[in-house]
């Protein structure tokens, strides 16, 4: 057999001689040639076709101890605060948009209103004290209405029948609290504790860690480690402070959040229905739970 670096234009008799009865002894006695197998193995990486990299699994801490922020998260009430913004801002032919809402989200009111104001530019018009006064008026028409967000009584009540300590760490005062929760009363009363935003002990509002320690220190045999703990938010401020606090975080955000607030929660899911608990080591949900 010809090498590769041999053309056939360099094939001629003048450089290439052989006498006639070399070729017939060739001829007449034909060289056998016989394949034998090869017992070498050839390394399977030799013969492996491209393929999806197959999916990296999570390592999760087994979670003892839950809390819960409450709006947008437990209750659909975010919606009466863009509801009110929208038409404050109306007057001022301003509109509001969900990169200010994502700001304002888990703050305390008056870090809020200052936000709402200075944004917006209408600080030299509307302060922040008269801003929060004006709100104020047309939210409390409209707390008492909150609904449920889906997925949020299933996960509550099946916490509660297994067992598993769970509190409630949200920036409302007390008065928005009562207001905002006095149709599911029962519901919250399966809460462990709760801490509000007007909370002593509650000195920063959020991505400051403060509310979600001071839920955590209120557990029974507190202090829990802060590792054991999973956080339920919506807000990016909220996740945040749920990791200043060293815990773990699911985050349920609202459709219209913008997907780079997502990045700091350990996982983000559509709705609380899409929660699985086996994955944090919680007992999992039984057939026909709703």
């Amino acid at each position: 057999m010809l090498g590769n670096s041999f053309s056939f234009k360099q094939f001629t008799a003048s450089n290439f001689s052989i006498r006639s009865a070399t070729i017939n002894l060739f001829l007449q006695n034909p060289p056998i040639f016989q394949l034998k197998p090869q017992n070498r193995k050839i390394p399977r990486a030799h013969f492996s076709m491209a393929s999806p990299a197959a999916p990296v699994s999570v390592h999760r801490p087994t979670i003892t101890h839950i809390i819960f922020d409450m709006d947008g998260l437990l209750l659909d009430t975010e919606k009466f605060y863009t509801e009110v913004q929208e038409i404050i801002l109306a007057r001022y032919n301003k509109s509001f948009n969900w990169s200010l809402k994502a700001k304002m989200m888990g703050k305390k009111a008056m870090e809020s209103a200052r936000i709402f104001v200075e944004e917006t530019g209408i600080s030299d018009s509307l302060s922040a004290e008269d801003f929060l006064v004006e709100r104020e008026e047309m939210l409390q028409k409209l707390f008492p209405s909150s609904e449920l967000m889906p997925g949020a009584s299933r996960l509550i009540k099946h916490l509660h029948s297994k067992g598993i300590p769970f509190a409630l760490a949200t920036g409302s005062h007390r008065r928005h609290f009562e207001l905002k929760t006095q149709r599911h009363g029962e519901l919250f009363k399966l809460m462990h504790h709760i801490v509000l935003g007007d909370d002593p002990e509650v000195k920063k509002g959020k991505p400051a860690p403060d509310v979600f320690l001071a839920a955590a220190g209120r557990f029974e045999g507190a202090p829990v480690d802060s590792h054991k703990i999973l956080v339920f938010e919506d807000a990016p401020l909220g996740v945040l402070a749920a990791k200043n606090a060293g815990m773990s975080v699911v985050m349920v955000p609202d459709p219209q959040l913008d997907n780079s607030h997502h990045d700091a929660a350990d996982q983000v899911l559509s709705s609380l229905l899409d929660f699985n608990p086996s994955e944090w080591g919680l007992p999992p949900f039984e057939d026909g739970e709703s």
